[in-house]
């Protein structure tokens, strides 16, 4: 799967403190850890940034390929500050994100074509988010369509089903499950993504890269093309790259409701069973499920 590392975040202290001094050392430090880690794109989060946004998309597109040739994920929602790191990213970007609603089609979609860059698609409207796998079907449907007409070809769509945290409706993970599987026909061409890091918000700190881990196996299991996540998980990187396939394979038989011995189980693996009926739904998330 292709991950694309989250952690260049405004959302973090360090990172918005080193954005507003524009201080080099804390983004160099984020930039080098998560290439050395097997990122394969880096997600540069800058938010709304309302003050100065296209200079601020500019020193940081900047500063951040003096520090790695991987190529760029610009995520904003000011499309001011998109279009001013396109224009200096030297290898071909991603927009993150566009959708189906009104203004985003006027104004972020048509950067897409402009600076031969892809784009993350959310299944979004102008109705907010579709409630279960067949809306989100006739969502992206239409969206899609609308990206080919401006001359996105699916090859360059990368398409988001959006994510919900588990704490906050369980129920989406199977929903999502079900889009994931859809894509192929609905798209032929186009790749899924997803923010693995949203399915986790508001559980406890120690407990989130568990639920992130585990659901990254179950989507890789279903076609899921790339996630966004953090970069300095190594259990997470080493999942992916394939160097624990106990762990892969025992995630696959809970999903499979095989008849596992729980009681010949060591306790990571036992965590990786629990978590994994969490996010089927065979059992009601809480904050608590390991102890269930």
């Amino acid at each position: 799967m292709i991950l694309i590392g989250e952690d260049l975040n405004v959302m973090s202290k360090e990172i918005s403190r080193a954005v507003k001094e524009r201080d080099p050392e804390p983004i160099r430090r984020c930039v080098v850890e998560q290439t050395h880690n097997g990122m394969d794109y880096l997600d540069l989060n800058v938010g709304p940034v309302a003050k100065n946004p296209a200079e601020t998309m500019e020193w940081l597109v900047k500063t951040v390929q003096e520090f790695t040739d991987l190529p760029l994920c610009l995520d904003t929602t000011n499309p001011v500050a998109m279009e001013a790191g396109l224009k200096i990213c030297k290898k071909k970007a991603l927009v993150n994100s566009a959708s189906g609603a009104s203004e985003s089609r006027e104004t972020m979609l048509p950067l897409a074509p402009k600076y031969s860059a892809g784009v993350v698609l959310s299944v979004m409207n102008d109705a907010g988010l579709p409630s279960d796998a067949d809306e989100r079907a006739s969502s992206i449907l239409d969206s899609a369509a609308f990206a080919n007409e401006l001359g996105i070809p699916n090859e360059d769509i990368w398409i988001d089903p959006v994510l919900l945290p588990v704490g906050v409706d369980q129920r989406q993970v199977v929903a999502y499950l079900e889009f994931i599987q859809m894509i192929p026909d609905l798209a032929p061409g186009a790749k899924s993504i997803c923010g693995l890091s949203n399915l986790s918000y508001g559980a406890p700190r120690e407990l989130r890269g568990l639920l992130n881990r585990t659901f990254l196996v179950m989507i890789g299991r279903y076609g899921q093309d790339s996630a966004i996540v953090s970069g300095f998980d190594k259990e997470l990187i080493r999942i992916n790259r394939g160097e624990t396939p106990e762990i892969v394979n025992l995630i696959y038989r809970a999903m499979d409701e095989d008849d596992i011995d729980i009681s010949s189980l060591a306790q990571k693996e036992l965590e990786y069973v629990k978590t994994t009926q969490v996010l089927m739904g065979k059992t009601l998330y809480s904050h608590s499920w390991l102890e269930v």
